[in-house]
């Protein structure tokens, strides 16, 4: 055995999971190693050209406001700005970024490469080593082994991965790279439990023919928001993306040709994604629907790459240009890339602690989409916290496990190692319960003390943060203090304002529980202080808001009590007999941190937690 080096930290894969666990580790002082099958491809971006959207515009700010490196790259290197369900909630608006997808590859390439403890290396990783339950390192297929104390699983869909593109199947990654056939083997060889998936992207089409004037014009935000905190200079949109829709000569193409699509006719196997399906599944799942929408979204700036999004497909090449040419705008449109599936192993993320750690092997983490899971968001939110516990292991300080109620990256966790998935898991408003204090636009406040405490926060990014807080205590007080009467001076004063009359007694933050009534409009009134305009915000929000925040905060609180609730590891749940037996055999499978995980798991039921909380009260 030649043991080329040893490291602290070891990551495979550099995907958007790899990057955020590798420079968290780094920047908390671990020597790290960084492994990727090509150094030209870290970060890459093999589906959509974008960032964020609903649920997952929360996650990028969310590993923005821990220190993470998404929402710095994105508002770097993104081309187009847009916030979504702007008709609806502050808790489900969300900001989608278009990104040059080269361009955001080398910024993230080149952070990578100036972190001090970082190295990078192109290396296919084919055996995990363990000794006695605990990971010792990695050997690649060049015959070098890398010692380590702790491993990080981040190989995306590369797993054993096979293209699929109607009757041609080969084995490989994304975008043409080798896939990783060994480490499945190692894997499987170590006990670890591996499930079948299965991804796919659309075509990628020439603008040179396209007739973008058939379609319909999809602009940015102006002005636009950005993802990061730390962004000071003003992002900007350079480009439009475009809207067209299949029609019912697209579905009877699609419709003569269902027994040539692999999912139709046995070639794939692995379990597709329900909320991003092919355009094939969408012909089978909605037939009665008589268009589906598409948007064309470039994929750079220097690049006549367009991603047709909404049409993902494993369709053989012939069907995939004829049904291509039926669309509006694109009945000339040549493919420069085909459409394709990808099936890949995944591991069974219930064999995870929240921590991501895996239960049996000591050190060994797993992140992104190598837990089942889909999108960048939800890899890099993995990768972030993995890196995280992973130095926290080697440095032996305490983890971070967010709860339900502190962050949707809490939410996508505990749901992952808790429940399990049974289909590739993506991440939405609707599986947060605490979606009201939950939204993008506190993120900071939330989660970047823990990056001050853990130590990932820079000295800037705490300064600016205790500023920010400091701003809205401020201003919060004082809208609180002063005490309007009614009078006729003073509803002159709100008259001159736009704002109604008062007729009774109230502090002045009463005013911004009404529509179109700002801070920065009450302000010069009444000798308000001057703040930022993040800041000014968040005030708005919180007192506009108040009474359904404050009911979400005390159930939180309520359902808390039984995450501080922990349960002793090593507990034989089979000895304690006033359990059902569905509970006993799930809570031993899963192994619960706390009472309130445990409450969360399927076949767990109230009066099972009920046992257990007596139990916990006799030890």
């Amino acid at each position: 055995m030649f043991i080329a080096d040893k490291y602290d930290v070891i990551i495979i894969g550099a995907g958007h999971a790899g990057i955020e666990a590798a420079l968290a580790s780094a920047r908390l002082g671990c020597k790290t190693l960084l492994t990727t099958l090509s150094l030209e491809n870290l970060a890459m971006m093999p589906c959509n050209p974008s960032i964020g959207g609903p649920a997952k515009g929360h996650l990028v700010r969310e590993i923005d406001a821990l220190g993470g490196q998404m929402g710095i790259a994105a508002d770097e290197t993104c081309i187009q700005f847009r916030t979504l369900n702007t008709g609806k909630g502050f808790a489900v608006q969300a900001l989608r970024a278009q990104a040059d997808k080269k361009i955001y590859q080398a910024v993230m390439k080149n952070f990578c490469e100036n972190v001090d403890e970082l190295d990078l290396k192109q290396l296919l990783i084919e055996k995990i080593l363990v000794e006695k339950n605990k990971i010792v390192g990695v050997t690649a297929e060049t015959g070098e082994t890398f010692l380590a104390d702790a491993v990080i699983l981040a190989s995306g869909t590369y797993l054993s991965g096979r293209i699929i593109i109607g009757e041609s199947i080969f084995d490989g990654g994304p975008n043409g790279q080798r896939a990783a056939i060994k480490l499945s083997d190692s894997l499987k060889n170590l006990g670890v439990k591996l499930m079948r998936f299965k991804t796919g992207t659309p075509a990628r089409v020439d603008a040179r023919t396209l007739d973008f004037d058939k379609m319909e014009i999809q602009r940015g935000d102006n002005p636009p928001q950005n993802f990061s905190f730390m962004t000071k200079t003003p992002v900007k949109n350079l480009v439009n993306c475009y809207l067209t829709y299949t029609n019912e000569r697209t579905h009877e193409i699609l419709r003569k040709n269902l027994h040539r699509a692999p999912m139709a006719n046995g070639i794939i196997e692995g379990i597709g994604p329900r909320y991003c399906p092919s355009i094939e599944s969408k012909i089978i799942r909605f037939p009665d629907k008589e268009r589906h929408q598409l948007f064309l979204e470039p994929e750079g700036l220097n690049t006549q790459e367009y991603y047709v999004q909404g049409m993902s497909t494993s369709m053989p090449m012939d069907v995939q240009i004829e049904f291509l040419h039926t669309i509006p705008g694109l009945e000339r449109a040549k493919i420069m890339r085909a459409g394709y599936a990808i099936e890949y192993d995944c591991i069974d993320p219930l064999q995870l602690k929240p921590t991501l750690e895996f239960k049996n092997i000591a050190g060994f983490f797993s992140a992104g989409q190598s837990n089942g899971t889909s999108g960048y968001e939800e890899a890099a939110a993995q990768g972030l916290i993995a890196g995280i516990n992973a130095a926290a292991f080697v440095k032996k300080f305490e983890p971070l496990i967010l709860k339900r109620s502190e962050g949707y990256i809490g939410v996508l966790i505990d749901d992952l190692v808790t429940k399990g998935t049974n289909e590739p898991y993506r991440m939405m408003t609707s599986r947060a319960e605490y979606r009201l204090l939950l939204r993008q636009d506190n993120a900071d406040l939330r989660l970047t003390p823990y990056a001050i405490k853990i130590g990932l926060a820079s000295l800037e990014r705490g300064e600016l943060f205790e500023k920010k807080r400091t701003e809205i205590e401020l201003a919060t007080r004082r809208l609180n203090e002063i005490k309007l009467t009614p009078s006729n001076e003073v509803n002159q004063k709100l008259l001159g304002l736009g704002i109604g009359e008062v007729h009774n007694t109230m502090p002045l933050a009463e005013l911004l529980r009404r529509q179109n009534v700002t801070y920065e409009k009450l302000r010069a009134a009444f000798d308000l202080p001057e703040i930022s305009s993040e800041a000014a915000a968040q005030v708005e929000i919180s007192i506009f808001y108040e009474g359904y925040i404050k009911k979400q905060s005390e159930l939180a609180e309520k359902l808390d009590r039984l995450e501080n609730k922990i349960i002793p590891d090593g507990v034989d749940y089979n000895a304690l007999k006033n359990l059902r037996v569905e509970a006993r055999e799930k809570l031993s499978e899963i192994r619960p941190r706390s009472i309130g995980q445990a409450s969360r798991i399927s076949g767990v039921s109230p009066a099972d937690v009920s046992v257990l909380l007596v139990w916990l009260e006799t030890i």
